[in-house]
């Protein structure tokens, strides 16, 4: 065999050799299980990890935006007509959400942490001064004294005549400064004599600038990767006491800034919302792409605020038979110390048409109302997120306030927020860099696979090759020359001739 051959028949063994590794290892999922591994061991939250850092102090900025809807007839309204309102906004806010007083719980498998919220104004992502712009809505204290009072005659009678001394009405116009942290309330200071327990100033986000909503312990992840960064206890509870079902008491899910490594198309997503004092599901709805980066879009589908007749495991959200409303709206006054407080989706998205038929001025569009999670599905890094809820007040006719006589059953849109993040530059640069080594790492056995098909061409060519050398030599060899055997004779009879004969002497 010539070294020719054998060069050939090498590159024939490699060729081989790395076919099979590739498939094999491709089969296997050798790799991937490799790479798999080494994720959920990194995405946990533990001192010193990348995840827990991001976790503490997150680095892409979080704007929370406010829309307000401003009544333009409320003494028509007062009077029977169906209400007008225009919305005005948005009031933007950089919101700052560190993680403090973050301790280590059970042998590092959990982490106890207080999440602040501090909030500063952006002028130049708004559209006036809150200082100056007025809003009328519906006089919010004023609803919840008289729901509070409603069942005492005596206590009602003596409210409606504070209201008429006061001049207090049933709708009210302030700042949006005021509306959002805070003013000084007639009424509640009337009542705050008699009793100092009742705060006398309110605001929508009173006292919620520079504090939080209490402590949260989460698990790490170091146990079970399908754990990070789900919420163990709130407030030193591992379950709620507000609600009429062991279900709707559940604290499911995150707190909707970390989720779990490796996600699934087919899996619901849990939340666990303070504001909404109950957890709330997001379920799969497409593929997106954001700064480069592939993501999962998740949303919460129309069953997580349905009725209980359309979704019958909402029936323990319902405090009493009367507390049940229909699809697209909660009642949550069990944790709004009482006050008819209702929350929806902005301009009653995903909710019964004749709430948004009861108020001229609606008009729920999916693009604009719908809330939305994108999720890098390899990592579960929130790549961009849009939070959306809409704070409503149930009205009605009260007995023994006149000013209410005229009044239907509505629930009437007070504002609606905003609360959107989209990931950074940087951390969007650092994630590609991490995908980008983890698609090699998995798809390492289809290189080999890939280099062993370019192999098996070569190894091709070159057998080619040397057959068509091997024809080529066997055709040569084949057609030697032959002798002229006539010439050949007639030169030796010429040389015979020409020999000279010497005599014998």
């Amino acid at each position: 065999m010539t070294q020719r051959s054998c060069a050939v028949y090498g590159i024939g063994i490699v060729c081989a050799h790395l076919l099979f590794i590739g498939i094999g290892l491709f089969v296997a999922q050798v790799f991937q299980t490799v790479i798999h591994n080494r994720l959920k061991k990194e995405i946990t939250l533990t001192e010193g990890s990348r995840a827990f850092e991001t976790w503490k102090n997150p680095p892409p900025p979080i704007f929370m935006q406010y829309f307000f809807f401003n009544v333009t007839n409320p003494d028509e309204f007062l009077a029977g007509a169906k209400p007008f309102v225009s919305q005005v906004g948005p009031y933007t806010y950089r919101e700052y959400r560190p993680k403090e007083n973050v301790t280590f719980l059970e042998n590092g498998t959990r982490v106890a942490a207080y999440q602040s919220k501090t909030f500063v104004f952006l002028p130049e992502r708004s559209v006036g001064d809150p200082d100056i712009d007025m809003i009328t809505t519906i006089n919010i204290p004023v609803v919840a004294v008289m729901n509070k009072v409603k069942d005492s005659f005596w206590k009602s009678s003596m409210v409606s005549i504070w209201m008429n001394s006061l001049h207090v009405s049933m709708f009210m116009t302030h700042s949006v400064n005021e509306l959002l942290w805070g003013f000084k309330d007639p009424l509640l200071s009337r009542i705050h004599r008699m009793n100092p327990e009742i705060d006398e100033y309110f605001g929508l986000m009173y006292k919620k600038n520079g504090s939080n909503d209490g402590e949260f312990v989460y698990h790490t992840g170091e146990a079970d990767f399908m754990d990070y960064g789900r919420i163990a206890r709130f407030k030193g509870e591992s379950k709620l006491s507000l609600w009429t079902s062991e279900q709707s008491n559940m604290i499911n899910g995150t707190d909707g800034s970390a989720f779990h490594p490796l996600l699934s198309k087919k899996e619901r997503l849990y939340i666990f919302s303070p504001d909404l004092c109950r957890s709330i599901f997001m379920e799969f709805e497409k593929d997106v792409e954001v700064k480069g980066l592939p993501a999962y879009r998740f949303t919460p589908p129309r069953d997580v605020l349905a009725s209980k007749e359309e979704n019958p495991a909402n029936e323990g959200f319902c405090v009493s038979p009367k507390e049940c409303l229909g699809s697209g709206v909660l009642k949550v006054s069990v944790c709004k110390k009482g006050a008819p407080v209702v929350v929806s989706f902005p301009h009653f998205y995903l909710g019964e048409e004749k709430y948004t038929n009861a108020i001229e001025g609606l008009s729920p569009v999916r693009e604009h109302h719908q809330t939305y999670l994108d999720l890098n599905p390899t990592t579960g890094v929130p790549i961009r997120a849009s939070k959306k809820a809409q704070i409503n007040i149930l009205i009605n006719r009260i007995s023994g306030f006149p000013k209410t006589k005229s009044l239907n059953e509505t629930i009437f849109p007070v504002m609606f927020i905003n609360e959107t993040v989209v990931i950074d530059d940087t951390s969007a640069a650092k994630l590609q860099k991490l995908l980008l080594m983890v698609t090699l790492v998995t798809n390492f056995p289809l290189i080999i696979v890939g280099l062993g098909v370019l192999l098996l061409l070569v190894f091709i060519c070159l057998i080619v090759c040397v057959r068509k050398l091997q024809m080529t030599t066997k055709e040569d060899t084949s057609y030697s020359p032959v002798s002229n055997k006539e010439g050949d004779e007639k030169n030796v009879r010429t040389n015979i001739d020409m020999t000279p004969i010497i005599e014998k002497s």
